[in-house]
């Protein structure tokens, strides 16, 4: 009698397990892969953006299917006195749930970045469908146009920013910011966020009409925005956020081009490898300073002027010419961080409070003022390792013809 009680018992928690509870079917959801958030027409109000993918139309045919555009994406616009009154008004027209799931990234106007992002901030991280590494950004246009523009090699604009971030560290123009990284940052009582910049180019040239040039817009990932708190405060061009970049992550690569020692007028450029740099921080009589170390070896990968890796006088005068470059462009970033935007973005607050904590206390609460004085030492050494696959300088085979 028991057994045939349990039998009946488990057969009748099977059929239950096999319900699915709270079930989205695909077809219902409007998937939105990029969002752009910018002011809306009425004081303190938001106009959102979504880049909502068309599933039958991003599978990358030539044709449209039956009843489609052929585009693989639509680009939908609400507005509201919140960011979730400008995301419900969406649906008032979406013949589809708005799902945030599958969202790459955020873009967000310069010009509301400057008033504030504490309400982005807020909105995104309690949002239990969006992803914590969705990547940040912030433009100078308008993050609508942004978001709606269809750039690179992929079908879905918002796929081919999102692979900007992934395969872009070699350039190294832009930091990689995720919400989670913003949100910590803005928490924080040592330092302040930064965030990507990005801006719209013409750099792909028509494959139908190549005399026109440079005509079709491309996403361009172009320097950091740098925040106070979570109001925008300035920003780097690429050239001087790499230095920044130092303090924030860990580059892989990079690339120095410099002039010839002996010929001014030609260049020589090196890749670094196996970078590596220190932050050290001081506490002496109260005063607190930091020395920064950056080291890496370089590889001759195109030179201007005759150059071999055997001629150690050569080798000497390049290495000499790439330290000093390095150490004046990461000098002049800090100079420009420390007085005129007044922010630790370099994270120093955070390395100080982890090698002297009760120094930090101190003087946790006056620390942007503090960051503003601190004295930071820049010291750069540089190998050059070898030139690629030439040892010896590349020079013309021809003999050299004299007048008789």
């Amino acid at each position: 009698m028991k057994r045939r009680w349990l039998w009946l018992v488990f057969l009748s928690v099977i059929f239950i397990l096999t319900s699915c509870a709270g079930k989205r079917e695909i077809n219902e959801l409007a998937l939105v892969m990029a969002v752009g958030v910018d002011k809306g027409k009425e004081e303190n109000s938001f106009k959102i953006t979504a880049q909502i993918a068309r599933p039958s139309d991003a599978r990358g045919q030539t044709g449209a299917p039956s009843g489609q555009t052929g585009e693989p994406i639509i680009t939908v616009i609400g507005e509201g006195g919140s960011l979730f009154e400008a995301i419900r008004d969406l649906a008032s027209f979406s013949t589809r749930n708005v799902f945030w799931a599958h969202n790459y990234v955020i873009v967000i106007s310069e010009e509301l970045a400057k008033e504030g992002i504490a309400p982005i901030i807020d909105f995104f991280t309690r949002n239990p469908e969006l992803r914590m590494r969705t990547w940040v950004v912030v433009t100078p246009g308008s993050a609508s146009e942004l978001v709606s523009t269809v750039t690179g090699l992929e079908l879905v604009p918002g796929e081919s920013i999102n692979k900007l971030f992934r395969y872009g560290e070699i350039s190294a123009v832009a930091p990689k910011t995720q919400i989670m990284d913003v949100q910590s940052a803005y928490l924080s009582q040592s330092s302040h966020p930064i965030i990507a910049r990005a801006t719209i180019k013409e750099v792909e040239t028509s494959n139908k009409n190549p005399e026109k040039g440079a005509s079709i817009k491309q996403v361009d990932l172009a320097g950091a925005g740098l925040f106070k708190e979570d109001r925008l405060v300035g920003v780097l061009k690429p050239e001087e956020t790499r230095p920044l970049l130092l303090f924030t992550e860990r580059l892989r690569s990079g690339v120095v081009t410099t002039s010839c020692p002996r010929k001014p007028e030609h260049t020589t450029s090196v890749e670094l490898r196996d970078q590596s740099f220190d932050v050290t921080p001081h506490v002496k009589n109260g005063q607190v300073s930091f020395t920064t170390k950056f080291s890496a070896y370089a590889t001759v990968v195109e030179a201007g002027c005759p150059f071999t890796i055997n001629n150690e006088e050569e080798v000497t005068e390049l290495k000499d010419s790439i330290e000093k470059k390095l150490k004046k462009e990461i000098e002049h970033t800090v100079k420009k961080i420390q007085t005129e935007y007044k922010t630790d973005v370099l994270e120093l607050g955070k390395v100080l409070n982890n090698e002297y904590p009760s120094e930090w206390k101190k003087i946790a609460d006056d620390w942007d003022d503090v960051f503003q004085t601190v004295d930071i030492k820049v010291a750069v050494s540089i190998k050059v390792k070898d030139s690629s696959l030439l040892w010896e300088e590349t020079n013309s085979g021809k003999k050299e013809i004299t007048a008789n």
